[in-house]
């Protein structure tokens, strides 16, 4: 038998999704020890390519997954999460562990306290393989002046993953930890998502706690799930979602069965079409309009009925974004800039160093904004169950060329729903003739990510573009 493969799934070990291989652990014909020692193997042998960890827990990981093993044995089996290997980015506090935000400024740090999600996902039985790479402090971009490689995009790997999540991104794409979480301010879980060609949701803001997690921008931090398919997708928000006093911002909204409409198809689901957000605001190349165009046929074939709509420009959505982001996370670093400010990178530096000329009346004006904008997206989408409009595109830049492009704060088209604080997932529609792949954004209603993966589901059965890996 070679090593690391289950001949009862015909799989590699590392190319399962969490529904298998969760199946396969509850009926105990693959052990969490096996599973994970499959992981940290895959991690040794490619991440001094793909950079995507700063650490890894391997001693810590088999003990937890020892442990699981015990429990499942003696009858006490918790759930799909039970046995599986994941990663966290590291800007999710864990108690024991070094958890950095990518910066030099705390290389140092090991909280003594885990964030509430790393909690949850613990008492779940999930196994942490590793603390994976984002671009510094989530806000400093592709920089290669830091202690710690930039994570290579697994389709290309020259290219960049995308961030601000870049090493879970790419992570999940290549098989090295079945699920990761991410952090999304400004498109950061969704923009890796996209590049690697895998699912990434940001929830609602509110719905999933940031407690223990370092800071971007406090009102617009979202956290959530990096996964290869959908169900996978659910199976990680139902374990990470909730309530959490520790989170000012969390919301007091009951958490929903997120698989209980899988599978039940959109026949008869209304879907606002937002074609100006890649047509004419930040105009997309042929091939992402065609993928786009065969997307929504999709859906239509479904049995979905589909309208053009138009929301606010684009620029105004990320003028504001900006306008409030940039203040919040000078003020989450402000001490520690102003004290040893040659302890962080230069690009994160420069790029924080821009909140200096906002003043107070910019910030509430831009927050009064938002709430206006965010009030007309809830208006039109009374008559709609789900938006869609594409995904981050790229091509993402070659490693090199990211490193040198210090032209913050451009518009992304993740911006509307950031600043809005909607359900937005991002899912692979398509490849490019580079071989790279695309994708396409769904945005639901505020706490109806349930209807948001029953959409995701139906095109991602549909079309066979989860099925593809990247040649790694």
């Amino acid at each position: 038998m070679v090593r690391g493969f289950d001949s009862r799934a015909g799989q590699m070990l590392y190319q399962l999704d969490i529904a298998t291989a969760s199946r396969l652990i509850a009926r105990r014909e693959v052990s969490p020890v096996e599973l994970t020692v499959a992981f940290l193997e895959r991690i040794d042998r490619l991440d001094p390519t793909l950079h995507c960890f700063l650490y890894v827990s391997a001693e810590r990981a088999l003990a937890q997954a020892r442990d699981a093993e015990k429990e499942i044995a003696a009858g006490r089996y918790r759930g799909p999460l039970h046995g599986i290997p994941f990663g966290l980015k590291d800007v999710f506090d864990t108690a024991g562990m070094p958890t950095t935000g990518n910066s030099p400024a705390y290389r140092d740090r090991v909280p003594s306290a885990s964030a509430t999600v790393v909690k949850r996902l613990e008492k779940a039985g999930a196994v942490l393989v590793g603390k994976q790479a984002t671009h510094e402090l989530t806000y400093g971009g592709v920089a290669l002046d830091l202690p710690w490689p930039a994570p290579a995009n697994p389709w290309d790997l020259e290219r960049d993953t995308g961030g601000s999540s870049s090493g879970g991104g790419a992570a999940v794409a290549a098989g090295l930890c079945l699920f990761a979480l991410g952090t999304d301010t400004g498109g950061s879980i969704r923009n890796p998502a996209a590049h690697c060609g895998i699912i990434g949701l940001k929830p609602t803001f509110g719905r999933v706690s940031r407690a223990g997690v370092m800071p971007n921008s406090y009102s617009l931090d979202h956290c959530g799930p990096l996964t290869r398919t959908v169900r996978d997708c659910a199976t990680v928000l139902q374990a990470i979602a909730g309530h959490d006093p520790s989170d000012p911002a969390s919301a007091k909204v009951p958490v929903q069965d997120y698989s209980a409409e899988l599978g039940t198809g959109v026949k008869g689901v209304r879907i606002g079409l937002v074609r100006h957000l890649y047509e004419r605001d930040m105009p997309a190349s042929e091939e992402i309009r065609r993928n786009m165009s065969q997307s929504v046929g999709v859906l239509r074939e479904l049995g979905a009925g589909i309208e053009p709509v138009e929301i606010a420009p684009l620029a105004l959505y990320a003028r504001n974004k900006t306008t409030i982001q940039l203040p919040e996370v000078y003020a989450a670093y402000r001490h520690d800039l102003e004290r040893r400010p040659d302890d962080f990178g230069a690009k994160f530096r420069a790029r924080v160093m821009a909140a200096k000329p906002i003043s107070a009346i910019d910030y509430v004006a831009a927050q009064d904004e938002r709430r206006r904008l965010a009030a007309a997206m809830t208006a039109l989408m009374q008559a709609f169950d789900v938006l869609v409009t594409a995904g981050p595109f790229g091509p993402p830049p070659r490693l090199v060329d990211a490193d040198a492009d210090w032209t913050f704060n451009k518009p992304e088209i993740t911006v509307p729903t950031s600043l809005t604080g909607f359900p937005t997932l991002s899912i692979c529609n398509g490849f490019l003739e580079s071989g790279l792949p695309s994708s396409m954004q769904i945005v639901a209603r505020p706490f109806e990510e349930t209807t948001l993966l029953r959409v995701a589901y139906a095109f991602e059965r549909a079309t066979p573009w989860y099925e593809r890996r990247p040649p790694v």
